[in-house]
């Protein structure tokens, strides 16, 4: 007897696309850019099994670096189980704006966000180690201006000494100081790395009912639970876990 299902097509998933915006300047070169690599390398099979195990949404992955300039690894986001990270190197300046400028364009319907089964709001990782060095803020208000980055999860992690990076720049971004991370050791980076990225992968991709801002803090407040488990690795104080 045949199977009445066989020929049935699954149910049609929407998708959440987490976007990687990572600094590649002068100042990330070495152990900086090496943690980041091994560590956006080494979540991606968890964010597959994450992706592969939602009933409700698929996960697109979508990348984006900036020193002079900024660069699209990807023309499009990739489902996650295509996604592959190309190791990439740290030369130049700083020009978040640019990065910010080319976010804008991307977080619309005619472009990133545009899946023909609907898109849950995007969840956005910024890692940096240094201050711009473009116009950032004209292109960061004309960014919270676009409804897919006002709805979106944010985070961003700042990697070095507190006098590498300006916090109150990454808290523009996120909107609040509580998803405003920083990271002492790569062995602090690479573990913020998978946990924010697994989080946000979670989170963003739930059905639910609840708003979009329900979200950002369900988010935040996970981050800040894992805080303790951050503290043991999160010291500079091993000069063998120094960035230099």
């Amino acid at each position: 007897m045949s199977n009445p299902f066989e020929n049935t097509e699954g149910i049609a998933k929407r998708t959440m696309v987490l976007f990687f915006v990572v600094d590649t300047s002068g100042s990330m070169a070495g152990k900086k850019i090496g943690a980041v690599n091994d560590a956006i390398f080494n979540v991606l099979p968890e964010i597959r099994k994450i992706s592969e195990d939602n009933a409700d949404a698929e996960i697109k992955i979508a990348a984006i670096t900036f020193s002079n300039g900024a660069k699209w690894l990807y023309d499009e986001p990739k489902p996650a189980d295509e996604f592959s990270w190309p190791y990439v190197n740290a030369d130049g300046m700083t020009d978040l704006g640019e990065a910010y400028r080319m976010l804008n364009e991307k977080l619309s319907r005619n472009a990133f966000m545009n899946d023909v089964e609907g898109s849950y709001a995007p969840a956005i990782f910024l890692m940096t180690d240094g201050e711009p060095t473009d116009d950032y803020k004209k292109e960061l208000d004309r960014l919270n201006q676009n409804k897919w980055f006002r709805v979106a999860i944010k985070v961003a992690v700042a990697i070095g000494e507190k006098d590498d990076v300006n916090d109150e720049v990454l808290t523009e971004f996120t909107g609040t100081p509580e998803a405003v991370l920083r990271a002492h050791t790569p062995e602090a980076l690479a573990k913020m790395i998978r946990l924010v990225s697994v989080t946000a992968s979670k989170i963003g991709s739930q059905s639910s009912t609840v708003g979009q801002e329900s979200r950002q803090k369900t988010f935040t407040e996970e981050l800040n639970k894992q805080q303790q488990e951050w503290q043991p690795v999160n010291s500079a104080d091993d000069e063998d876990e120094e960035w230099n």
